[in-house]
């Protein structure tokens, strides 16, 4: 009888146990849904402000590069945050400030003054940065480290469909007869220009707003939730050995060697999901026509998220997804570069499929075996998406001083170093301590 009761309280646990996991994960699922919307936003932006604020391709890019930055600025402030409130209440803190970010828009559209749209996108990537250092190792560490790519795919699928409805949406608010606008400016006067101007700007403060309230209700409901907090300081026996004589971060090669590889990633990833409108655009296509290539790119990533999810690790290994995905990055860039018309914007819409189970696969890869310094790792990896700041950039200087399609080029060498990051820079796991290095 004794038994029996033991067991039926071993079921019940366990039970709960995997209920209180469900619980977690679909919380984790509606954050990853939050930032996939907000960041793929910058799509449809890239265009509209170019218009609004009369620019040209390198100076709209800075779009993605004032959001995309402060991932690089800000991912070591965020684990200090982190420390200070645990990752609980460190989510909280980001979606308030990603909030904020929201409402800095409005001044900027009432003023159509640019740098204002620029300091409102650095603020809202400050805030992702505190939510993805934080939500990125629950992910993670919330069931074996050998799956933890499936279930970032579950959690990508959240993101990607999230990024699909935001171009789609916004776009339909302020992109809606902008073709008939830009084909309309060059016969007005400068007033009546400033006039249209100034009212296409308005367009977005509504949704901003909205924005910003949804943001600070999900604040609210995640520091009042059951999500648990995770103590990511406490090692296992095997990793504990490995990390005895481990003073600093630097010591640990295969995260460094990730940290660029997402850096080189997340510049392809946003220079296929930014730049698609635009180079849509470049082709003669109507931007009206041209804003759902970007839903076309986030289609893609879905498919590819579907294939983890029933593919890893059962099928296929997550360095072998990696291998297979950066393969087919740089196929659908050369398509993309010695094709014309659709064929061209399509390869490039298709680069989602490439991407999809990149960062699944780079994450657990690069932050497998850090125990106690999983946090100052995790800001580490989340530093490495200011690829997405500088890439696009770099892509809007060249679409202007050599041609658009042949931009893409750079995407080529970066598929190439994921490529080796796949077969090789992941097992690397010795270094010497560096001199005068710091204990992160």
């Amino acid at each position: 009888m004794a038994q029996k009761s033991l067991a039926t309280e071993e079921k019940s646990a366990t039970a709960s146990q995997s209920s209180g996991s469900m619980r977690s994960m679909l919380i984790i699922g509606a954050l990853f849904f939050i930032f996939g919307f907000v960041t793929w936003l910058n799509s449809v932006l890239i265009p509209y402000l170019k218009i609004a604020c009369e620019l040209n391709n390198f100076e709209s890019y800075l779009v993605a590069f004032a959001f995309y930055v402060a991932y690089l600025v800000m991912a070591i402030p965020s684990a200090w945050v982190l420390k200070k409130t645990g990752f609980k209440k460190g989510m909280s803190v980001g979606l308030g400030v990603m909030a904020l970010g929201a409402l800095i828009f409005i001044p900027a559209a009432m003023t159509r003054t640019y740098l204002f749209f620029l300091i409102g996108l650095f603020v809202q990537g400050t805030g992702l940065a505190i939510l993805q250092t934080a939500v990125n190792p629950y992910v993670t560490i919330l069931g074996p480290r050998e799956s933890a790519a499936k279930r970032i795919s579950i959690m990508g699928i959240c993101n990607k469909v999230a990024g699909a409805l935001a171009p789609f949406i916004l776009g339909a608010i302020i992109l809606d007869n902008a073709d008939a606008l830009v084909n309309s400016l060059g016969g007005m006067s400068a007033a009546q220009q400033a006039l249209e101007l100034d009212a296409l700007a308005t367009k977005v403060i509504t949704p901003y707003l909205v924005m910003a309230g949804v943001l600070v209700v999900l604040a609210v409901l995640v520091s009042f939730s059951a999500l648990p907090e995770i103590d990511t300081d406490q090692e296992d026996e095997t990793v504990a050995v490995a990390n005895t004589n481990k003073t600093s971060i630097m010591q640990f090669p295969h995260v460094l060697l990730g940290a660029f590889t997402l850096f080189l990633y997340v510049g392809v990833e946003v220079m296929a999901g930014d730049t698609v409108i635009s180079y849509g655009a470049s082709k003669g296509i109507d931007l009206v026509d041209a804003k759902i290539f970007t839903t076309y790119t986030m289609i893609a990533m879905l498919v590819g998220y579907v294939i983890g999810i029933f593919a890893i690790p059962k099928y296929i290994s997550q360095s072998k997804a990696l291998q297979l995905s950066a393969v087919l990055g740089v196929i659908l860039s050369l398509v993309a570069i010695f094709s014309e018309g659709y064929v061209s914007v399509m390869s490039i819409s298709l680069l989602g499929l490439a991407n999809a189970l990149m960062w699944p696969a780079i994450w657990p890869l690069a932050i497998a075996d850090l125990g106690r310094f999983t946090k100052i790792g995790s800001s580490l990896l989340i530093m490495g998406i200011a690829g997405g700041a500088v890439l696009p950039l770099l892509y809007g200087w060249l679409a202007d001083t050599i041609d658009p399609q042949q931009a893409y080029w750079i995407m080529v060498p970066c598929y190439l170093v994921i490529f080796y990051f796949a077969i090789y820079g992941h097992k690397i796991r010795t270094a010497q301590p560096v001199s005068g290095s710091l204990p992160l």
